[in-house]
């Protein structure tokens, strides 16, 4: 690999894909997939209860943080943005990252800095990166797949394997729910950690474990406990934060990293609540004391059918397992498939009423989909199923199939993936309702532990429950009144036994704020029903930057 000739002196520019990006558009956006991952794949049928937010790029933040060079980031631009930016900077290297589905915007930026910006060597990278014939497709320089970090700083001439540096990142922003914007606090919204890339499981439909090398694959930034302290101390002091999204595709699965981080945390008193991804046979390698100590509040999970060929469930009641992690207060994320290769019509319905019993606070349902770059699809491709004139804008589990079902086909796909999505929450209820519930069970467990840190986490988690979250759960129970009894009388009990725990503050706050919540609701679904939708700031941050 060439070496750039002015080395770590190169003007770098690295973009996310132009926006707007909840709109039908010639460069492959969609309306039903805008750039929010919560309301896009998980709450999506709840209307005003639905939870949105926006997720920077961290991919192209990380890779700032690690390159001595001049380095622009550009993240969710306009085009027009684009185009600015690069008319009045003049960049030596142009570093594009794209999802699969924003290929079409991908190539678009690549012809742009054709036009504009000759001289600029174009990299593109993300997962569009997977696409067999990528090269083909665009106009770039280099395609890279994998891990990015290490290729720049070789291509910059610097030290490929330098420790990483881990930018201070806010996980979410413009949150909405229930039609009111949450207010953006320094220290109220978790840090994100980025400990790995990559996942070891190898299922042959993910597209993170094959980009990052397939099974038995992962990159890891941070091996061990001690590692990731200091780092996680680092975003607390720069972001006044107590609470992390660990982005690692299964954290519990290197249960040596994460038991050292435990005993750091507790020789340092730190009360910290993460929020993690981990497999269940991952959960099961430690006893809901350890989860509770390690300060593990929110898992997103795997619960793929118990009939499914996958490994990950095997020797684990589903049912049991999120019924007891929320019991001791840790809120689940559920994520079910649709669509596995033993579902026909006459067996999907139980599958999903199976995944809507587990009564997860959050669901996540996807369509079994071959993406360009998996095992899965290299599978279908050979065997003949993959059905043709399907555009790469299209598959992203959350449309129809792309590939030929033995049994259940590619309308019928949308249908079932749009009832279990209704299915869930005509049963169990706005995800709000029920990570409330969690919350509270938490807190009534162990509000009087004998470890400070438990009862210091646990406290400050239910201080929302006792304000906030009750005039939401009074909102909620008069909206539901109308059209759910069952819920709105699940709802009404945790409200009352809310206030049995807060007697002032819930009830207080209930006949404040409840009112006009529920007014808020009403109308963010008018405005839904009209054609609202919201997209991401722009962001311009410049790093080692020099005039001129």
């Amino acid at each position: 690999m060439l070496v750039h000739p002015k080395r770590s002196s190169a003007r770098v520019l690295l973009s996310s894909v132009f926006g707007p990006y909840a709109q039908d558009d010639e460069y492959g956006s969609r309306a039903m997939n805008p750039m929010e991952l919560y309301h896009n794949q998980v709450t999506r049928a709840q209307g005003s209860f639905s939870l949105r937010m926006f997720h920077r790029s961290w991919g192209i933040m990380l890779m700032q943080a690690n390159i001595s060079a001049p380095c622009t980031v550009l993240d969710f631009p306009t085009r027009e943005d684009f185009a600015r930016e690069l008319r009045e900077n003049c960049y030596d290297i142009v570093g594009i990252s794209s999802i699969i589905v924003n290929v079409g915007k991908a190539r678009e930026m690549c012809r742009m800095v054709r036009e504009i910006s000759p001289e600029s060597v174009i990299v593109v990278g993300g997962h569009v990166a997977a696409i067999p014939g990528i090269e083909a497709m665009l106009d770039a320089d280099y395609i890279v797949k994998g891990e990015g970090i290490s290729w720049m700083r070789r291509y910059l001439g610097e030290e490929e394997h330098a420790p990483i540096k881990h930018p201070a990142i806010v996980s979410g922003m413009r949150t909405r729910i229930m039609g009111v914007r949450l207010p953006e606090r320094k220290g109220a919204t978790a840090a994100t950690i980025i400990p790995s890339v990559g996942c070891p499981m190898g299922c042959n439909f993910c597209t993170t474990s094959a980009f990052f090398g397939g099974k038995g694959k992962f990159f890891n930034f941070y091996n061990t406990g001690d590692e990731l302290f200091e780092v996680m101390c680092q975003a607390e002091q720069e972001l006044t934060v107590q609470t992390f999204f660990v982005m690692d595709e299964n954290f519990l699965l290197h249960r040596t990293r994460a038991m050292r981080l435990l005993e750091r945390m507790k020789d340092a008193g730190k009360s910290w609540g993460l929020s993690v991804f981990a497999s269940a046979n991952a959960i099961r390698k430690y006893s809901m004391r350890e989860l509770v100590e390690l300060g593990i509040s929110w898992v997103w999970m795997g619960l793929e059918s118990p009939r499914s060929s996958y490994g990950k469930l095997q020797g684990t009641d589903a049912g049991d397992l999120t019924r007891e992690l929320r019991e001791h207060g840790i809120r689940v994320q559920g994520s079910t498939i649709i669509g596995l290769e033993h579902h026909t019509p006459e067996n999907i319905g139980e599958e999903i009423e199976r995944a809507v019993s587990y009564q997860t606070d959050f669901h996540q349902f996807m369509l079994y989909t071959p993406v360009p770059g998996t095992p899965l699809f290299k599978e279908m491709t050979e065997q003949g199923r993959m059905l043709p004139g399907v555009g790469l804008a299209d598959i992203h589990g959350q449309f129809q199939f792309n590939f030929r079902h033995v049994a259940i086909s590619r309308e019928d796909s949308k249908k079932l993936l749009d009832w279990a999505f209704w299915r869930d929450f005509e049963m169990n209820g706005p995800s709000l309702y029920r990570m409330c519930r969690t919350m509270l069970q938490g807190w009534q467990r162990y509000k009087n532990d004998p470890d400070a840190r438990v009862r210091e986490r646990f406290a400050r988690e239910v201080k929302k429950l006792g304000s906030a979250y009750n005039a939401a759960l009074w909102a909620m129970e008069k909206e539901f009144r109308r059209v759910n009894a069952s819920v709105s009388e699940k709802i009404h009990g945790l409200r009352r036994e809310v206030e049995r725990e807060f007697p002032v503050a819930a009830r207080a706050t209930a006949a404040v704020a409840g009112p006009f919540l529920l007014w808020a609701a009403r109308r963010e679904e008018k405005r839904l029903a009209a054609g609202r939708t919201y997209e991401p700031p722009t962001f311009i941050e410049r790093t080692n930057w020099v005039e001129g």
